[in-house]
C-alpha cells in the first residue's frame, strides 16, 4: 500500500541552477563588482553528436527552443536565449555526463533524433537494477519549473486536506483516507464525526462508481477531479465507508486552498516507566518545515520525554539539511560533535569536487542551529540528547527520511524500525531548471560517519522476511488504517510501545497484509486503457516526486 496527497505534496529539491541557498559566510565589502563577461554564441559544430565525445553543459544552458520572457516566482530574471530543441538535448546529454552518478552506465544517443527532450531525457539513466532485482535509478523524473517553485513555496494549491491510500488500482478498485489535516475541508465535523477520517474507504465520486466504474475517459475525469480538484471552491460528494462500518454515508466538501503541514500531529503518551514523545512529520519538503519540526522538539523537550516515536511513514523526504537539524535534535551536541551526518558520494569522473558546483567535496554535519527557512539562521537548536529513538516507517518512508535514520545510527544512535521496509533511496540530486523545466538526476549517494549507505533495497525490521535491505533491530507491523495516528492502540505505534517496554514483537501478520499499492490518480489519456476488467490507473509520478533529499541550505552549498 502506498499513501497519495496529490494537491498536498509538496516538492522537496532546488537545483544548482535554481539558485541553492548559500548559508553563513559572505562577501567583503567596498569592493566594485566586475563586469560580467559576454560570451560569444557557441558555433554549430559542438552541436554535431560524436559518440561519447561530450562538449561542456555550459555550451548549451538556457538556449531554448521557446524562450522565457519576463520574471519567475521567486522575482528572477528568466536566464533564456534563443536557441532550440537540439540545443536543449545537447545540454541534457552533456549535464548528465557531467553529474549523474552512474554516468557510465548511460547509452550515448545521438540527441539529434529526439524531437522532446523529456522524452530524451527519460533515456537518459542507467537500466541496472539492485541486489532484489528492483530498478537502481528509480527517481529519474522533471516538472515544469513553474511547479517547482509554488511547491517549493508551500503555494496554497486546491484540496480537501486527504493523502489516500491506494490498495487496487484496478475494479474493484480501493481508496482509502490514510490521514487528513487538521482544518481543512475533510476534517470538517458533521454529525459528531469528522467527514473524511483514517481508513474510510472512497466508494462513490459526483455519482461515479470508483469501485467498479470508470469505463469511459469522461467517467475517469470525473472522479480524478474529484478527488483531486483542481481548483479551490467547488463541491463534489462522496459515498464512502469508514473502517469497521457495515453502512455507508454521503459526504459533501468543497476544495480549498491548503498547504500541507509538515508536521500533522503530536502527543506525549504517559506510560508506567516514562514520557513517551510522539511525532507525525509527514514531509522534510517545504521551507515551513524547518519551524514545524523545531516547534514539536521544542514540545517534546519541554515535556521532558524520556523516549520519542518519530512517524516517518509517510515522509518521502525532502530539504537534507532539516533531516540533519531533526538528526541533531534528537542525538544532541554530545553525540553529534566532530561526526558526519552525511557525506556525498559523486561520480568517478568528481574525485574530492561536487560536479554540480565545483566545490571541494564537504561533509553535511549534524546541524544544530536555524538555517533561516523558516528558523532565523543562527537561532540553537533544542535538543533531546537521546541514546535511542523508535522510527515507524513504510514503503513510502523514503530518502532524507532515510537519511536520518542511517545518520543517526552513524552517531551510534540505536534506532528501532517499527513497520515496513523503507523504499531504499540513499540517493540525492540538484533539481536544476533549462527552458522551464526542471531535471531530476540522481548525482550522489549519501553515506553515514561510519560509511555506511547500502540500502538501495531499504532498511527492514529486523524480524522481516527474506534477504534483502539492511536489517534494524525492530518488529515488522503492517499499516493500521482502523486507528488514528497518535491513538495508542494503533498498531504501529503499539508495537513501538511495546517494543519499548518489553522487547518483544507482536505475532508476524500474514504477507498479504504488505501488499503494495500504487501511488497515483485516476487520469484519463494514453496511459489508461479500457478492457473487459475496466480502465487501471495508470503510473503516476507522485511516488517519485515526493521522494527526495534536497541539498538547498546546506552551508557550503551555493
Amino acid at each position: 500500500m502506498t499513501s497519495v496527497t496529490r494537491p498536498l505534496f509538496v516538492l522537496a529539491l532546488t537545483g544548482a541552477s535554481l539558485g541553492l541557498v548559500a548559508c553563513g559566510g559572505g562577501g567583503g565589502g567596498g569592493s566594485a563588482t566586475p563586469p560580467a563577461v559576454v560570451q560569444p554564441p557557441p558555433s554549430n559544430n559542438i552541436l554535431t553528436w560524436t559518440p561519447n565525445v561530450y562538449a561542456a553543459a555550459s555550451n548549451y544552458k538556457d538556449r531554448c527552443a521557446v524562450p522565457r520572457t519576463g520574471v519567475d516566482a521567486n522575482g528572477d530574471p528568466f536566464p533564456d536565449r534563443q536557441g532550440s530543441i537540439l540545443y536543449e538535448n545537447f545540454w541534457l546529454r552533456s549535464w548528465t555526463h557531467e553529474t549523474y552518478l552512474w554516468n557510465d552506465e548511460v547509452t550515448d544517443r545521438n540527441p539529434a533524433l529526439y524531437d522532446d527532450p523529456i522524452d530524451y531525457f527519460d533515456l537518459l539513466k542507467t537500466d541496472a537494477t539492485t541486489s532484489s532485482g528492483s530498478p537502481k535509478d528509480n527517481f529519474h523524473f522533471s516538472q515544469p519549473t513553474s511547479e517547482y517553485l509554488d511547491q517549493r513555496n508551500s503555494t496554497a494549491s486546491a484540496s480537501y486536506g486527504i493523502s489516500y491510500t491506494v490498495y487496487s488500482t484496478r475494479p474493484p478498485r480501493d481508496f482509502r483516507v490514510s490521514y487528513t489535516d487538521a482544518n481543512s475541508p475533510a476534517s470538517e465535523m458533521v454529525g459528531g464525526q469528522p467527514k473524511m477520517k483514517r481508513g474510510t474507504r472512497i466508494l462513490t465520486v459526483d455519482g461515479v462508481d470508483l469501485v467498479n466504474g470508470g469505463s469511459t475517459d469522461a467517467q475517469i475525469d470525473i472522479l480524478n477531479e474529484g478527488l483531486y480538484p483542481s481548483v479551490a471552491g467547488v463541491e463534489h460528494t462522496f459515498e464512502v465507508q469508514d473502517e469497521g462500518s457495515a453502512t455507508t454515508r454521503t459526504v459533501t466538501m468543497v476544495s480549498a486552498n491548503l498547504s500541507r503541514d509538515s508536521v500533522n500531529r503530536t502527543s506525549v503518551i504517559d506510560t508506567p516507566t516514562g514520557k513517551v514523545g510522539y511525532i507525525l512529520f509527514n514531509t522534510f519538503s517545504p521551507f515551513a518545515s524547518e519551524k514545524e519540526i523545531v516547534d514539536a522538539i521544542t514540545e517534546m523537550d519541554t515535556a521532558g520525554v524520556d523516549d520519542l516515536v518519530l512517524d516517518l511513514r509517510y515522509n518521502g523526504g525532502g530539504l537534507l539539511a532539516v533531516a540533519s537539524q531533526l538528526g541533531y535534535m534528537v542525538a544532541g551536541p554530545a553525540q553529534t560533535n566532530g561526526k558526519t551526518f552525511e557525506m556525498l558520494e559523486f561520480n568517478d569522473d568528481a574525485g574530492n569536487r561536487n560536479p554540480v558546483t565545483g566545490e571541494v567535496n564537504e561533509p553535511v554535519p549534524f546541524i544544530g542551529e536555524g538555517l533561516g527557512f523558516s528558523v532565523d539562521a543562527g537561532t540553537a537548536l533544542p535538543s533531546l540528547d537521546l541514546n535511542r529513538v523508535y522510527i515507524l516507517s513504510t514503503d513510502n518512508t523514503c530518502s532524507a527520511s532515510e537519511a536520518v535514520i542511517n545518520g543517526l545510527r552513524g552517531a551510534d544512535v540505536d534506532v528501532v524500525l517499527i513497520g515496513t521496509t523503507t523504499c531504499g533511496k540513499p540517493y540525492g540530486f540538484y533539481p536544476t531548471d533549462n527552458c522551464g523545466t526542471t531535471f531530476y538526476t540522481i548525482q550522489f549517494r549519501g553515506v553515514n560517519d561510519k560509511g555506511f549507505g547500502a540500502y538501495a533495497d531499504g532498511f527492514v525490521p529486523n524480524n522481516a522476511a527474506g534477504t534483502f535491505g539492511a536489517r534494524l533491530p525492530g518488529c515488522e507491523v503492517a499499516d493500521d488504517l482502523g486507528n488514528e495516528l497518535g491513538d495508542p492502540a494503533e498498531a504501529l505505534l503499539a508495537a513501538a510501545l511495546n517494543y519499548r517496554n518489553s522487547g518483544s514483537c507482536p505475532a508476524a501478520p500474514s504477507m498479504s497484509s504488505f501488499a503494495r499499492g500504487t501511488t497515483t490518480a485516476i487520469r484519463s489519456g494514453t496511459t489508461q486503457t479500457a478492457g473487459s476488467d475496466g480502465i487501471a490507473i495508470g503510473p503516476s509520478s507522485r511516488g517519485v516526486l515526493e521522494n527526495n533529499r534536497d541539498l538547498t541550505g546546506l552551508p557550503g552549498q551555493p
